[in-house]
């Protein structure tokens, strides 16, 4: 189980997603073949003379950049640059709530109903442990349910505004906003809170005997997670403090949001699991896509192409 970390404010900053260009500067006959220029020139950042981390990465010879130099060849058939996300426990919120909400044409009807808000002091009342709580910051309301309450409310506003915004490049200065902002931690509280009832509802459905999704079997079947109290204190606790979020609850986030994460995991390049979908059986539900070298940090792949499979 991994150690409490003490509750403390997140450092604000002020640059959580930047832009890498892929593929940008020309090869010339000294710089070898335009393929190997092609990768090299993958994750090339315009703020740093376009030698981007990537491109570091390949001369220290890295053995993540090494594994995940083909999985970039693929990637850049279908995309041509990536939004660097910031790299904190906070990581695969930030890049899916981003997607989600830049990516949108219309406001899902889960979003905008009203009982939406209402469920915090509905499941507080109905299992006290989610008292047990743990904010990223300390001070507000005492009621856990209150706190749930507006953060709720702070995620259907911000997907309400976002959604009447049908110019894609003001659509995307927005959301640059809102992920520069303080308030951005209030959302990923919101959002978690969404994947505890999502987990609360598919325990429950199992108990009774409905069919649920794999992923739940396996959600449930870890000895620090039988039930929806052990998964609270254990796991999603600590997401935003002093882990992120494992790859079975990758599958709860897809769920939570109702929409398919799809991600190029380049490590895994050759296999069936380049390309993974959380989840995988949900075909109506719209689609974001991210991007990881590691299962562990992901950035959000950009200026997308005609994309053909891979």
């Amino acid at each position: 189980m991994t150690a409490h970390a003490t509750n403390h404010k997140p450092r604000r900053h002020r640059r959580p997603f930047r832009r890498s260009f892929l593929g940008r500067k020309a090869a010339s006959e000294n710089q070898g073949s335009s393929e190997d220029q092609k990768i090299a020139d993958l994750m090339a950042d315009p703020t740093q003379g376009r030698v981007g981390f990537h491109e570091t990465r390949l001369c220290q010879k890295s053995a993540t950049s090494e594994s995940g130099r083909p999985g970039y060849e693929q990637v850049s058939r279908c995309f041509n640059s990536i939004r660097r996300v910031r790299g904190d426990n906070y990581c695969a919120l930030r890049a899916t709530l981003f997607q989600c909400l830049s990516q949108m044409t219309m406001l899902p009807q889960w979003m905008a109903d009203d009982d939406l808000t209402q469920l915090p002091e509905k499941l507080v009342k109905k299992y006290e442990w989610i008292k047990l709580w743990r904010f990223w910051h300390s001070y507000g309301s005492t009621k856990t349910w209150v706190r749930l309450k507006e953060s709720l409310e702070l995620l259907q506003k911000k997907w309400s505004e976002l959604s009447e915004i049908q110019v894609s490049d003001k659509k995307q200065a927005a959301c640059d906003e809102i992920f520069q902002k303080e308030e951005e931690y209030c959302l990923y509280e919101a959002v978690k809170f969404l994947m505890l009832k999502t987990a609360i509802d598919l325990f429950n459905a199992s108990e009774n005997g409905t069919e649920v999704p794999v992923f739940s079997w396996l959600l449930f079947a870890r000895n620090t997670s039988n039930n929806p109290c052990e998964f609270l204190k254990n796991h999603l606790n600590h997401v935003g403090h002093s882990g992120g979020l494992e790859q079975v609850e990758m599958f709860l986030l897809g769920y939570a949001l109702q929409h398919t994460i799809k991600v190029y995991r380049l490590y895994k390049y050759g296999t069936d699991e380049f390309i993974t979908h959380y989840p995988n059986d949900q075909a109506a539900w719209p689609v974001v896509t991210l991007i990881t070298e590691d299962d562990r940090h992901y950035n959000v792949p950009v200026r997308v192409c005609e994309e053909t499979s891979v």
